[in-house]
């Protein structure tokens, strides 16, 4: 499965967040990237960002990017001092997802899956899908119950396929799932 997380406000037709410019590196424009997709590396596949900041949008280039240390550093077009990089701190990086690779059946991509109505089994509507995480072991799935759901709890359910996820229709808009309503 392929990691990613979905945008806020008008972007959310369009784009898919992919990570985010956290803090300079070094003094020469360079900065730390937290990247949500998977692998990490993942992120530096693309050559072309919408930046979001403060609610505005810009297009930047990637000009270099590595993995440094456990996380990743990149350099962009245009971003030549620490001063600048810092100006970028916190921006989020936005792709098209129009230009996302075609997964294999079966596969899907976080933000495909966020909003979906969680069914049981049983039937025993749940609630339905607010994000996904990543953890040591597996990914998890957030439900939260809603005033179609048998309460409006929110569960973490690890997003075990066969295990706990049976079925996904994304087209009805609808997930299954093996879960004790109770738990």
């Amino acid at each position: 499965m392929a990691g990613d997380t979905p945008t806020q406000g008008n972007e959310d037709a369009e784009y898919v967040v992919l990570g985010k410019l956290t803090s300079p590196y070094g003094v020469k424009g360079w900065l730390r990237i937290y990247s949500y997709t998977s692998p990490m590396e993942g992120i530096l596949e693309y050559p072309q960002w919408r930046i979001r900041q403060a609610d505005q949008l810009r297009t930047l280039r990637l000009d270099q990017g590595r993995r440094q240390g456990k996380g990743l550093v990149a350099s962009l077009v245009g971003v030549d001092s620490r001063e600048q990089a810092e100006a970028l701190a916190g921006a989020e990086i936005l792709l098209p997802k129009q230009v996302l690779p075609e997964l294999e059946p079966g596969d899907y991509y976080w933000h495909q899956l966020e909003g979906l109505r969680v069914t049981t089994r049983e039937g025993v509507p749940l609630g339905r899908v607010n994000y996904l995480f990543e953890t040591g072991a597996n990914d998890v799935m957030v439900v939260k119950g809603d005033d179609e759901a048998v309460d409006t709890r929110e569960r973490l359910l690890p997003f075990l396929p066969d295990q706990v996820i049976v079925d996904v229709d994304l087209e009805r808009g609808e997930m299954t799932v093996n879960w004790d309503p109770e738990f």
